[in-house]
């Protein structure tokens, strides 16, 4: 078992949180070892307010000449934690959504060897969900079901919460020169945690709303997170079911589109001929045509179960632990 004793680090992506940094910092407990504050170009110094006004020994300033995008941000948290020996990263918001005070809750799946990656869920309670803003709430949930295909962890909701914790088994194998700059960087997580087999856990958690202002563009969010998410699932469905690993949903997946495409194929061309010819397709041909493509979605629907009790289940760092002894 990973000992409590574990070196716990906090990464946190500052651009345009200068009225609420300080309180964030205010509230971080003792179980932190590391505070790495990450000045992301922001154009209200964040960064210098906090080595002007800050006292506490454990916050160290870094900053970045040009804006890189929260993702961005946190990957230069990530390194520093990392080259300090941190055994936990943890990430939050320097805007005051996340409480700090829920940090331990964090760490407690990950110092128990319970999960690799433990995230937040703003859905697990019915009045967390009440005090989230009516359009907010919509787009998340739309996105919870999306990154459910696209990254394979299907018990997972509220894949753009940013309040995460991350063991140093699970960081050290994550491709970070590859992982989104922007606002696509906590599903992207999702994705390459998948590719490791990494075990995720949803930590509930209360949604905090202020008077702060958010820094992310709706429309430019809305035209560029679906094709990365279709590339994504596209991804990750062809390294778990083609390339490391070949099994049942691999063989229902295969047949599946196969038997299907070939139905539809010649339904289509019956369809052609029989609109050309002013001749009604016969009952057999509407059969040969309709039972691939009933099959097909059948062996589909299969494949899509075999994914879903796919959700990897033992955590990364137990295996480290295991070829250690």
């Amino acid at each position: 078992m990973p000992s409590t004793s574990a070196r716990v680090a906090v990464v946190i992506p500052c651009y345009r949180v200068r009225a609420q940094i300080l309180s964030v910092l205010d509230g971080i407990g003792p179980e932190v070892e590391r505070i790495f504050v990450v000045d992301d170009a922001c154009p209200e110094a964040t960064g210098a307010l906090v080595e002007e006004s800050c006292t506490d020994p454990r916050v160290h300033v870094i900053g970045h000449i040009t804006n890189q995008g929260v993702g961005g941000a946190v990957i230069t948290g990530y390194r520093a934690a990392l080259s300090e020996g941190a055994d936990v990263v943890i990430k939050i918001d320097g805007d005051g959504q996340m409480d700090p005070a829920l940090i331990t809750r964090f760490l407690r799946p990950l110092l128990a060897g319970h999960a690799d990656y433990a995230k937040g869920n703003r859905f697990y309670d019915l009045s967390f969900v009440r005090s989230m803003p009516k359009l907010r709430l919509l787009g998340n949930a739309l996105l919870s079901l999306v990154n459910k295909l696209s990254s394979g962890y299907w018990d997972i909701m509220d894949p753009t919460n940013g309040y995460t914790a991350i063991h140093r088994t699970a960081l050290s194998a994550l491709p970070l020169d590859k992982l989104d700059r922007g606002y696509f960087f906590e599903s992207d997580m999702l994705f390459r945690l998948y590719t490791l087999r990494a075990v995720v856990r949803d930590i509930p958690m209360p949604a905090r709303y202020g008077a702060e202002t958010s820094n992310m563009s709706v429309g430019r969010i809305a035209a560029a997170f679906p094709g990365k998410y279709v590339r994504a699932a596209l991804k990750r469905v062809f390294y778990a079911y083609f390339l490391r690993d070949f099994n049942a949903g691999t063989l229902q997946l295969a047949l599946g589109v196969l038997v299907g495409a070939i139905g539809a194929a010649f339904g289509a061309v019956k369809w052609i001929q029989s609109a050309a010819s002013g001749l009604p397709a016969t009952s057999g041909e509407v059969m040969l045509a309709a039972l691939p493509v009933l099959v097909g979605i059948q062996l589909l629907l299969g494949a899509l179960n075999f994914d879903v009790q796919n959700v990897p289940r033992d955590p990364l760092q137990n295996e480290r632990l295991r070829s250690v002894q």
